[in-house]
């Protein structure tokens, strides 16, 4: 005997629940808890006399189009005449991780960008972050875009602009690479970056040396450090360049926190969308990239060189020690590529690295 078929289980499944918010309304209902939030530590900020203050980060570009990046925030300034004040114009801060992330940003700011004799203006976004492409007629070499944001004192940015005729430039990981941090597990993760002192960070055995030989070598080469880091974490990491002697280069970092349709912003997704973004801005260039294997950099130079094999003039992996290898929960196995038609170069530090990328005459 047939039995009528019951669908009450599957109109159940497809029937929403009274009550229930769809995954639309869960991403504006956490945007608007982290608006509310926000709000109250700019309230609290103003409070304990935070300044507002816009930060100018290098930039980079070609003779008809630069990408300027900065941020407004609220911050707090050193009282006059202290230590803090003193070594913070003198450039010799030893700050703890948490206090980069005690300012507030200010989100969707007005700020007035010039470069020579063009002006434009944009809006800060949710993070308090500029980055913009400005269309400017410049020549190669250095220039600087002065940033002006609403109720804040106006700063200079450089910016590096790249000849057409330059063919060769330099893409490096930060973490692991060029400073030993063992970032991918969580808790040295959280130490890291926010109760050790900047000062105790150590640079990576000859990778300063490396990239300022390769500097040397190819000397309108751009540099450019492409971090799964915060934004907050700039002002740190580009005084630890600078105290470890490497060259200068614009900082390519991310926020932690909210997009429009994720809870985190993907660091994998950050690093290969930049690639592609500087693959179609310099069309012409081969780039060096240098990272670990620690992380996911394999994998996603991997990647970017399978579609872009001309666009790769070589991939340089720092290999983690033992002990490294341990903090950093493991590390991926030296891959076999001996069908990419881009070399790949395995060593523990910078000097084994120059060694190999000597014999393919890029130094």
């Amino acid at each position: 005997m047939d039995t009528a078929p019951n669908n009450s289980s599957q109109k159940t499944a497809h029937t929403p629940v009274p009550g229930a918010l769809s995954g639309n309304q869960v991403f504006r209902l956490a945007h608007w808890i982290s608006d509310t939030v926000n709000s109250a530590r700019i309230r609290l900020a103003k409070r304990w006399h935070f300044v507002p203050q816009t930060i100018a980060y290098q930039g980079y570009g070609s003779t008809s189009l630069v990408r300027v990046l900065g941020r407004v925030l609220l911050t707090q300034k050193p009282l006059p005449g202290s230590k803090a004040e003193h070594a913070a114009r003198n450039g010799n801060q030893n700050v703890r991780g948490w206090r980069a992330f005690t300012s507030v940003p200010l989100q969707f700011t007005d700020v007035e960008i010039t470069i020579g004799d063009v002006v434009t203006h944009v809006k800060a976004d949710r993070g308090g972050l500029i980055d913009i492409e400005v269309d400017v007629k410049l020549s190669p070499g250095w220039h600087t875009a002065v940033l002006r944001a609403e109720g804040t004192e106006p700063v200079e940015a450089l910016i590096q602009v790249i000849a057409p005729d330059v063919k060769f430039g330099i893409v490096s990981d930060i973490d692991d690479t060029v400073m030993v941090t063992a970032l991918p597990r969580p808790f040295l993760a959280l130490w890291n970056t926010f109760v050790l002192s900047e000062r105790a960070r150590m640079a990576t055995p000859g990778m300063a040396v490396l990239l300022d030989r390769l500097t040397v070598e190819h000397p309108d080469a751009p540099v450019i450090y492409l971090s799964t880091g915060p934004w907050n974490a700039a002002p740190t990491l580009a005084r630890f360049l600078n105290r470890n002697m490497y060259p200068s280069g614009a900082l390519l970092l991310t926020d932690w926190g909210l997009t429009q349709d994720r809870w985190f912003r993907s660091g994998q997704a950050h690093k290969r969308q930049n690639l592609d973004r500087l693959a179609k801005e310099f069309p012409d260039m081969r780039w060096l990239l240098v990272g670990d294997n620690g992380q996911h950099d394999e994998a996603i130079y991997s990647s970017f060189a399978q579609d872009n094999p001309d666009k790769v003039a070589a991939i340089a992996i720092r290999q983690l020690s033992v002990s490294e290898s341990v903090f950093a929960g493991g590390h991926s196995e030296d891959g076999d590529h001996t069908t990419s038609r881009v070399p790949w170069i395995y060593s523990p530090d910078g000097a084994g690295i120059a060694k190999q990328l000597a014999t393919l005459e890029l130094l």
